[in-house]
């Protein structure tokens, strides 16, 4: 198991500072949320890396249904390539209530669901070099030499982890397509929701089952665990690890955005990932 945390709020410079004081207190990964309107995400995780040297950097997560894919396809070569290779990028359809309708961004599932599978089409297009050209029903490209970036350092790809909603058919090969899940479980009430270890059992299986790429994969986790008893956070974090995860992702969505919020994120950074 590896340990990440995400930062919940704060500007570029409270996150680099963050990202500093999670690898020294043990961490694996700093992440933030890429929001519609907001702190930008590779802004802020450009200043963690130059602050850095070997934690891993990314989002949870990029909706990638209402981005430009080759401008995030630069943005992310960009950051793999100030970092050394230490990119992650978490992609998800997106959570509409956070300010799509007011930016005028789609809302419809369906063609989210469209928009991502081309838009990840694109990513991994342009990641691989010219001459490269695309043909969907939402994007057109034709290849391009007008001073391409260099690629990735992260070969064959900068690894893509995608949230995959369990029992859904579609949702879970596209996951087999990259290369970590997110595991979601569409609920009774037509709402998603993070998989119990039990069901998370069985989308495992369906990945060892179903994947044919030779390639690393990873099972990605949140949640929060107490930070002032290891031996309890070991115990919150012991049933993902037996359901095969591979990631636990400190998440502390709930504290709020004041001065005492950001004090409390600091100090659970400090306190070090449950090993």
């Amino acid at each position: 198991m590896r340990y990440g945390f995400v930062m919940p709020f704060g500007d570029a410079r409270t996150i680099a500072q963050a990202a500093l004081a999670a690898e020294e207190a043990g961490w694996d990964g700093i992440f933030v949320w890429e929001p519609v309107w907001g702190v930008d995400a590779w802004v802020a995780l450009a200043a963690a890396a130059m602050v850095t040297q070997h934690i891993r950097l990314g989002t949870m997560l990029s909706p990638i249904a209402r981005m430009r894919p080759w401008k995030l396809a630069s943005e992310t070569a960009t950051l793999d390539n100030l970092s050394d290779g230490r990119v992650n990028l978490a992609v998800g359809l997106g959570a509409p209530d956070t300010g799509y309708a007011a930016f005028g961004e789609v809302i419809d599932r369906k063609v989210r669901a469209e928009l991502t599978d081309e838009g990840l089409a694109i990513l991994t297009g342009l990641w691989a070099g010219q001459p490269f050209r695309f043909q969907g029903k939402h994007y057109t490209i034709t290849p391009s030499n007008f001073n391409p970036p260099p690629p990735p350092i992260q070969q064959p790809r900068i690894p893509i982890w995608i949230v995959g909603v369990w029992p859904s058919e579609k949702s879970m090969q596209r996951v087999l397509r990259y290369d970590g899940l997110l595991p979601s479980v569409l609920g009774l009430d037509g709402k998603t929701r993070q998989a119990t270890p039990e069901e998370l059992r069985a989308m495992v299986d369906y990945v060892a089952e179903q994947r044919t790429l030779p390639t690393h994969f990873d099972i990605v986790v949140e949640g929060q665990t107490v930070g002032d008893d290891q031996g309890r956070a070991i115990e919150q974090v012991a049933p993902w690890i037996e359901a095969g995860a591979t990631w636990w992702i400190e998440t502390l969505w709930e504290i709020p955005n004041t001065p005492a919020g950001l004090a409390a994120v600091r100090q659970r950074i400090a306190q070090g990932p449950p090993t």
